[in-house]
């Protein structure tokens, strides 16, 4: 049987670990967390990201434990419509319903269709060779193991891609910081998947199954205060937006919501393979979240993977230039809806205004309107 490590217990790397298991292949995954406890908030799942998953065999529990996207659009800070989309015409033109889901539950799932003792945790990769060696620190000790299969599956700033791509000057900042969160409790009433955008700020908000919500609010900055009270922080610049903005933000956690540094990969990969060993993911690509693909494409080499895993140069072939494809249009989508230039914004929300709700989801779709290979199991 072949075996493969894979360098990260993310969603990427378990999907990656689900896919090659479901291909034949002995599975080792190396998380360096102590736990396989998940973190994060929410994300939304597209189309290519849920075929993925039913591909993995996974769908129809993603399902059960997200929200379909019953529609949404962008607004301004003080609500106004810049743009609506029925969530019928999604599903119609995409073929399948965006679905909301928290980070947890999808970690879970993908977690449970793993063996128990396929995930170690507590791993700290100090290693990785072309061989497919990788060494690494367990309970104090230095361990080495080889593989006929090594997966960088460990995030933006890549322990793999480090030892293997050292040319790689590594992520980037883009100049963006954002925090986000969950609220504590079920909201009370309908709420739409939204993102509304201000001069340089940006706030979306997306329903979890639970009836919690998720939200996330980013700002034109430079690199985040990290003491200052994040439910101050956010009401000191969102605190004059529309209803529920300042709501959401007070009805979570201050310990629950993440604040980040926004980073991307700006200097492409000229490989995502080097000998035994592949990058996916954040690893491989890691792009900017306004086209909310970071996960989706993660799941997408997953699949990828697991179809090609007996010929690494096929997968490079396949993934790199959609995935690089996917991270520039996100780069550039970001710069548009972090504009704070007065005259760009009002050109930026006049577009917007005139432009077809169909015409407007279809340049979107062509992002995830993608089918992943069968896997043949």
């Amino acid at each position: 049987m072949r075996t493969a490590i894979v360098v990260g217990g993310g969603i990427g790397g378990l999907g990656a670990a689900v896919g090659l298991r479901l291909t034949g292949w002995d599975v080792t995954v190396l998380e360096r967390r102590p736990s396989t406890a998940p973190a994060g908030t929410g994300l939304v799942l597209q189309a290519n990201g849920m075929r993925c998953l039913d591909e993995l065999g996974l769908g129809d529990a993603v399902r059960a434990g997200g929200r379909p996207d019953a529609g949404g659009g962008t607004r301004t800070s003080d609500g106004r419509w810049l743009a609506r989309i029925d969530g019928d015409i999604m599903a119609e033109i995409l073929g399948t319903s965006a679905v909301g889901i928290h980070r947890a539950v999808l970690h879970g799932i993908l977690l449970d269709a793993l063996p128990s003792g396929t995930v170690h945790t507590g791993a700290t990769v100090t290693g990785a060779s072309a061989d497919g060696t990788v060494t690494y620190r367990l309970d104090g000790v230095e361990h080495t193991r080889h593989a006929d299969l090594v997966v960088g599956a460990d995030g933006i700033n890549s322990a793999v891609r480090a030892a293997l791509w050292p040319e790689n000057p590594g992520p980037a900042r883009v100049g963006v910081i954002v925090w986000r969160g969950v609220t504590r409790d079920p909201w009370p009433g309908d709420i739409d998947v939204a993102i509304s955008w201000g001069r340089g700020e940006e706030f979306g908000v997306v329903p979890l199954l639970d009836g919690r919500v998720y939200w996330f609010a980013a700002i034109n900055g430079p690199a985040p205060v990290t003491d200052e009270d994040p439910v101050a922080a956010v009401l000191r610049r969102f605190g004059g937006w529309h209803d529920p903005v300042p709501a959401l933000v007070g009805a979570t956690d201050p310990a629950t919501i993440l604040h980040d540094d926004l980073r991307c990969l700006d200097v492409p990969l000229p490989t995502y393979v080097r000998g035994d060993v592949v990058l996916l993911g954040d690893a491989a690509h890691a792009m900017t979240p306004n086209l909310g693909q970071g996960a989706n494409q993660a799941l997408e080499d997953a699949v990828v993977l697991a179809a090609t895993a007996g010929s690494p140069d096929r997968y490079d072939r396949d993934r790199r230039p959609r995935s690089q494809k996917v991270a520039r249009v996100s780069r550039r989508i970001g710069r548009m809806s972090s504009a704070a230039n007065p005259v760009v914004v009002a050109a930026r929300n006049a577009l917007m205004r005139v432009t077809p709700p169909r015409a407007a989801l279809r340049s979107m779709a062509r992002y995830a309107d993608w089918t992943p290979p069968e896997l043949g199991r």
